[in-house]
């Protein structure tokens, strides 16, 4: 009895009328489990009668070239009008959707990038939404009480919703299948699905209270805490006021900072930033086209002594005075960029004192703009959005203009943009569409 023989040497395959001849460790590289590679197992080959086997799939041929050439040199190439849907649907019909998204992940290079979609929100628009890059290149995106969640494809999942009535505050990836939301409470949910996961509590002497709590602004440390800056008329000030803590992972809340002298500082954090190397939580106090006077402050939190370490505010409430819209903590973790209602830059150094430091270099005329603009680091560069345009600085002091990134024609202001993966994001206040920039793929050499 003739025992089928797992196939070597080469293959040919008839893929939509165009032939291929390739190497059986060619496919093979394709991995367990595809399509591609169960073609050399005996079970494919039990007719087999020596030569070159050759194999007909009824598929698009231009798509499988591309697929191919990445299996032979580990580079994806989209064929000329072709769109990426179809090559994707192509890739997961022979089980290479994994591989297609591993070859295409990369870093952002921010003096390469190019516009490379917009998405309609397919929803009615909201006002001033926040949108959240994953690590996997997908983004969620805060649409009133619902969070509209995107795969790496820009294909739209099912929506998270914390409350029927009650607008997300506030969004943050655990993991590429993990989505936290905060706003009316706060709870983990799939991104997957769309489930609930779990809610999270406060803790109050030794159990957790029913009663729900205002998360406004989210932090993750990477590892296992959550971070949320919180209150709840009704509770306790030293309970339901301040920063709260929970484990990611079993939901349990762990730790709790309030201090009333940075009460407000704390429960209105409109953001929060963990700094890794200094195991610190910045929370920033900025204003808001619907505060825009409010008094903004930044405070540093160190959990493991239960302190603030270094703090800065502006308690003047002057129409002429320059307020924070937005701040972060520049990757060395020793300095902090700050941006004001009129677009201004600032900088703060986390060395000195902070209630003595002067951070404006000069005084612009007063605006009212419909969005504030939004800060981020990525690279050694800040990014800084203004109107329909992402600004990006570089140099020893971060105010050296090198590009600006501009968005969608007729998209209207940035309400908000997010770094993460390789792809920066951006969600306009006028009709919500969610602009995508992705680096150009490197020179042939």
């Amino acid at each position: 009895m003739c025992t089928p023989q797992t196939a070597s040497g080469r293959i040919r395959l008839n893929v939509g009328g165009q032939v291929f001849e390739t190497t059986a460790d060619t496919l093979r590289g394709a991995g367990e489990g595809t399509m591609l590679a169960a073609m050399l197992e005996p079970c494919w080959n039990a007719g087999a009668t020596g030569g070159v086997p050759e194999y007909f799939i009824d598929r698009d041929p231009a798509c499988f070239a591309s697929l191919l050439n990445m299996l032979r040199t580990g580079e994806l190439h989209v064929p000329a009008g072709v769109p990426e849907r179809m090559l994707f649907q192509e890739a997961s019909y022979y089980g290479l959707l994994d591989r297609v998204r591993a070859t295409r992940i990369g870093e952002l290079d921010l003096s390469r990038t190019r516009l490379a979609a917009s998405v309609p929100p397919g929803r009615a628009p909201v006002d001033r939404p926040a949108v959240r890059a994953a690590p996997d290149g997908g983004c969620c995106v805060t649409h009133g009480p619902i969070v509209r969640v995107y795969n790496w494809m820009l294909e739209e999942r099912q929506p998270v919703c914390l409350t029927p009535v009650e607008p997300v505050r506030d969004a943050v990836y655990l993991s590429d299948t993990t989505l936290l939301v905060g706003g009316r409470g706060m709870a983990a949910f799939s991104v997957l699905t769309g489930d609930l996961s779990h809610h999270f509590r406060i803790a109050h002497e030794g159990k957790k209270t029913a009663r729900l709590f205002n998360a406004r602004a989210l932090a993750f440390d990477q590892q296992t805490n959550v971070f949320a800056s919180c209150n709840n008329s009704g509770i306790t000030p030293e309970i339901g006021y301040g920063i709260g803590v929970w484990d990611c992972i079993t939901g349990e809340q762990t730790s709790y900072f309030f201090d009333r002298k940075y009460v407000y500082a704390l429960t209105d954090a409109s953001k929060l930033q963990w700094l890794a190397s200094t195991n610190a939580l910045m929370a920033v106090k900025a204003c808001s086209p619907k505060d825009a006077f409010s008094p903004s402050s930044i405070t540093l939190v160190d959990f493991r002594d239960m302190s603030v370490v270094w703090s800065w505010s502006v308690g003047s409430r002057r129409l002429d005075e320059k307020h924070v819209a937005d701040a972060v903590v520049m990757e060395d973790e020793r300095s902090v960029r700050l941006i004001s209602q009129n677009h201004d830059l600032g900088f703060l150094d986390i060395r000195s004192r902070g209630s003595f430091q002067q951070p404006w270099t000069y005084q612009s005329k007063a605006t009212t703009p419909i969005c504030y603009p939004k800060l981020a680091v990525h690279g050694g560069l800040l990014l800084a959005s203004k109107d329909d345009t992402i600004s990006v600085y570089g140099g020893p002091n971060h105010d050296h203009l090198r590009l600006a990134l501009r968005g969608s024609q007729g998209g209207g202001a940035i309400a908000d943009f997010s770094v993460g993966g390789d792809r920066l994001f951006a969600v306009h206040h006028e009709d919500n569409v969610l602009d995508v920039w992705e680096t150009l793929p490197p020179p042939i050499a």
